[in-house]
């Protein structure tokens, strides 16, 4: 590896260790500070630091993979996205600001859902904190892939080594520094995310003649390449449902919880207009930017005669022959923000889940606020370890990872969230339910052995749609048919309502 390279890297990995350490030193003291940073974030980071979570390193590694080998079809994911980003901040996150801290000062998802539903017999905090646990480690094992991955193909080292080498540094600013560490340095890697998305593409285009050369180029190597209705990679047309299901991605926004922690934190829902605009105009120019650097790819590959063995390593690709050995380096280091920023951020989120509802809430009720945040912290390492061992094997493919865990969190949490928002009627038997049949329904979509016109259910219709649909209906429908919410819980929704048009004046 060039000398420019590794000294790119190393002032990363020194500057992510020192956030993590500067955080550690100021906000850690107790379990609302180490698990939500005190709600006292300002409305940049927030915006940031929920961006850089989301997009991990299927932003530069996955969509642009998708885009090189299916073509601009590929786009139907990007609108989806943007469309659920936005509403999700228009929509939920005031509400989820003011909620959370209304009741009884929740600092995580499952702490919420029992507060909301006075689930004194707990089950749905265990419901809840299992899904998060399980599809969250998931989720950071599709990190984890990606890191070893950029390892592997960019610095010579073994697969293996790099998932060490990636899940070591994120867990050590993690563990330490807490939620102020994981939004902080998320905001820095999501300014590192942005610059690159915008360098990569921009020097790419010229490289070889610009937007219109590329686009004949494309044209000529796969005319399907150009057509919003064709997946180039099969050649076969979209159908309603193809469109539906990638513009469906949209849905699993409203049950992110490593997403939506960061509207808890935000210091005032006076602050949430201005994060949205900062956070959309962030997420439309990156995913831009990572189709375009997809596109130009094909063109680029096929001019140079190069073997690609793996389209999801062509940002990878750019970075070492187009770029000074610095540039490079940092171009780099962009790729490891986007998988280090998603891979805390989860980290945190299921270490403040087994924290608070497992430890606290099962083995020790009366425990210190240091022993809560020794515990998080101890919980941190132990899933990554976990996560380690699912990332084993390098032949994962990233977006098939993501996706599985975004379909679970979409529809298991998504419907349950909105609707205890905006419904004081919702009882906690429908929660209970709606969550059970929306995770059941994903994991039956994707492992069952069913297959229609001789597809898995899982190619017919990403399995999001039918899991959101089948757990919104049996919100609605249980809700009709169990007792109506206690007096107190309706007076806490009402003392919800009050709160926010206060907040909002």
């Amino acid at each position: 590896m060039e000398t420019g390279t590794l000294i790119s890297l190393a002032l990363y990995f020194i500057a992510m260790l020192g956030i993590g350490l500067y955080a550690y030193r100021t906000s850690t003291d107790d379990v609302s500070g180490y698990m939500l940073g005190g709600r006292r974030l300002g409305p940049g980071i927030t915006a940031l630091s929920a961006g850089a979570s989301d997009m991990s390193g299927w932003m530069l590694m996955g969509l642009p993979g998708a885009m090189y080998v299916a073509g601009i079809s590929q786009i139907w994911i990007a609108v989806g996205l943007v469309i659920g980003a936005f509403l999700n901040y228009l929509i939920l996150a005031p509400r989820l600001r003011v909620y959370t801290e209304v009741a009884n000062d929740s600092i995580t998802i499952p702490d919420y859902f029992a507060n909301r539903f006075e689930d004194k017999s707990k089950v749905l905090r265990i419901l809840s904190s299992l899904v998060i646990i399980v599809f969250f480690t998931l989720y950071t094992s599709a990190s984890l892939v990606a890191g070893g991955k950029l390892f592997d193909s960019s610095f010579g080292m073994d697969y293996s080594t790099g998932l060490f080498v990636t899940a070591g540094v994120v867990a050590a600013y993690t563990l330490f520094g807490g939620f102020l560490a994981v939004s902080m340095t998320d905001f820095v890697q999501g300014c590192i995310m942005f610059l690159s998305l915008v360098l990569v593409p921009v020097v790419a285009f010229n490289h070889l003649g610009g937007i219109g050369q590329v686009t004949t180029d494309v044209s000529h190597i796969n005319s399907a390449m150009l057509d919003l209705f064709t997946n180039a990679q099969t050649g076969q047309a979209l159908s309603a449902l193809g469109i539906i299901s990638l513009l469906a991605w949209g849905l699993g926004y409203f049950g992110q919880p490593h997403i939506i922690v960061r509207f808890m934190a935000i210091n005032s829902v006076k602050a949430i207009p201005t994060a949205r605009r900062i956070g959309m105009s962030w997420m439309i120019v990156s995913i831009i930017g990572a189709l375009a650097t997809g596109f130009v790819g094909v063109a680029y590959v096929v001019q140079t005669k190069m073997t690609l063995d793996d389209p999801e390593t062509i940002f990878v690709v750019f970075s070492q022959f187009l770029f000074h050995p610095l540039i490079g380096g940092f171009l780099l280091a962009a790729i490891l923000a986007a998988i280090m920023s998603t891979i805390s951020s989860q980290l945190l989120v299921t270490s403040s889940s087994l924290t608070g509802d497992f430890y606290q809430a099962f083995l020790r009720k009366d425990a210190s606020q240091s022993e809560l945040v020794l515990v998080g912290r101890i919980s941190v390492l132990l899933v990554s370890i976990v996560a380690i061992a699912l990332a084993w094997d390098p032949q994962n493919t990233i977006l098939n990872l993501v996706s599985n865990a975004w379909a679970g969190f979409g529809a298991a949490f998504g419907p349950v969230i909105i609707i205890s928002l905006f419904w004081k009627r919702m009882t906690r038997a429908a929660a209970l339910a709606g969550m059970l049949v929306g995770a059941g329904t994903v994991l039956f979509w994707i492992y069952a052995p069913v297959t229609i016109n001789g597809q898995s259910l899982s190619s017919w219709m990403y399995e999001i749609v039918p899991g959101f649909i089948l757990c919104t209906l049996t919100i609605l429908v249980v809700s009709l048919f169990t007792r109506p919410p206690s007096q107190a819980m309706q007076d806490t929704f009402t003392k919800m309502e009050n709160k926010l048009q206060a907040d909002q004046a």
